[in-house]
């Protein structure tokens, strides 16, 4: 079993490494195509100016990135629940897009170990362009300069898993535990003050992508919102809708155009002013903890909720190493060896990978996060489909947009949410 991240650095001495790798993935950073030259380049200044900060940002939450230790429990554990419930002898591999252990990494372990049936397991529950999509053209990309390797190797991928009703119970129970936490003085409290709505209320806040991504056909927010109905209907067998309500947001966006919304960073203010005073808020996008969970909503978001008013806050934590989650992930791999394979490529076309042309994005220079890693979001959006006539002016103003950040970036002036990152 191959289960996908995206890695994060270790110890603070990482960070300039992984955010160079990070920003010279072009599905993270798009230029048009005469600028695509620079892509290093531009990845080398950007890591080296942001790493001081990113730095800071990492050591508010111990110093380097948990991602990893929580995939290699995960992966133990899910191992162990192959054996013990189905029988199973299953080796685990982790392979993390921008640090180590790195996905080619784990490619030449699984070959060397002579592996013949793989099910590749990414680990999030919903498929973007940007996160699955970019580690699955990693192994599309090895397995076709590589043929020879794997040829005898069978493989499966699971590409997404939102609406798995085990994923669903678990994130179902974790969020109940933090609903019944709250007092009977602090549900009066909220009835008084705000009488006319329920006293309980769930934040989903969901890592955003670009408008512009969704347009292109990434199905990102469909299966975020599908995701949120389902956990809603669980929650909603036991527990009324007067009692508690439900909302939807993205956060981690940057930069100046449109990513998904409504804004969490605008969402908390506005639930505060409603007279919310009991929130739950639920990193729906993560199975693990990382910095997006532990730094954005736990420091910076939880901040801008008392200071909108909302006294009694919870976070919801991630899936972790819940018994229910590693359960359904067992059950995940079982299922993928009893069913028809799904080849990489084929995931990657159903999910609309193959039909997503870099060259959709000639006239802007897009630069996106990764489930909270990004640099400047979308630097620029033409408004319309640019005629041809206009495609030279376009291109040249796209060469300006990246010379004025490069110049904010060298100026130390902050970018909204840059540090983001998902790790």
């Amino acid at each position: 079993v191959l289960l996908l991240n995206l890695g994060g650095p270790t110890t603070g001495e990482d960070v300039e490494e992984f955010l160079y790798n990070l920003f010279a993935d072009p599905d993270i950073i798009r230029l048009p195509g005469p600028l695509s030259l620079l892509q290093n380049s531009i990845a080398m200044f950007i890591a080296k100016r942001r790493a001081p900060k990113s730095r800071a940002a990492y050591e508010s939450i111990g110093g380097g990135s948990p991602i990893l230790k929580y995939s290699n429990a995960q992966a133990k554990l899910v191992s162990e629940s192959l054996m013990e419930r189905y029988g199973l002898d299953v080796e685990t591999y982790i392979g993390m897009r921008y640090w180590k252990p790195f996905t080619e990494e784990a490619l030449e372990s699984i070959r060397k170990d002579k592996v013949n049936a793989l099910v590749i397991l990414p680990l999030y529950p919903q498929f973007s362009i940007s996160t699955s999509g970019s580690s699955l053209r990693v192994l599309q990309e090895e397995f076709s300069k590589h043929a020879s390797r794997y040829g005898d190797m069978v493989h499966t991928v699971v590409p997404s898993w939102y609406a798995r009703p085990g994923y669903v119970k678990a994130m179902k129970d974790l969020i109940q535990k933090e609903l019944d936490s709250f007092s009977e003085e602090e549900i009066a409290e909220a009835k008084k003050t705000a009488p006319d709505q329920p006293p309980l209320h769930i934040l989903f806040s969901a890592h955003g992508v670009p408008k512009s991504y969704i347009e292109a056909g990434d199905p990102y927010q469909n299966q975020m919102e599908k995701c949120v109905e389902g956990i809603k209907a669980a929650l909603y067998e036991t527990n009324s809708p007067e009692d508690v309500k439900i909302h939807l947001s993205y956060q981690s966006r940057v930069g100046p155009i449109e990513w998904l919304r409504p804004y969490t960073d605008d969402v908390l203010p506005e639930l505060g002013e409603s007279g919310v005073r009991n929130l739950v808020v639920v990193p729906i996008s993560f199975v693990s903890e990382h910095i997006e969970t532990l730094e954005e909503i736990d420091i910076e978001y939880r901040e801008l909720a008392e200071e909108s008013g909302i006294t009694n806050w919870r976070r919801c934590p991630a899936p972790n190493t819940d018994p229910t989650f590693i359960q359904d992930m067992a059950d995940m791999v079982y299922e993928a060896l009893m069913e028809p394979t799904q080849t990489v490529t084929e995931a990657c076309v159903a999910n609309n990978i193959e039909g997503i042309d870099l060259e959709s994005f000639d006239d802007s220079v897009a630069v996106t996060g990764v489930l909270g890693v990004g640099a400047d979001g979308d630097l620029f959006q033409a408004e319309g489909s640019l005629q041809k006539k206009e495609r030279i002016n376009a291109r040249a103003a796209m060469a300006g947009v990246v010379l004025t950040v490069i110049l904010e970036l060298a100026s130390g002036q902050p970018l909204t949410h840059f540090l983001g990152l998902h790790s």
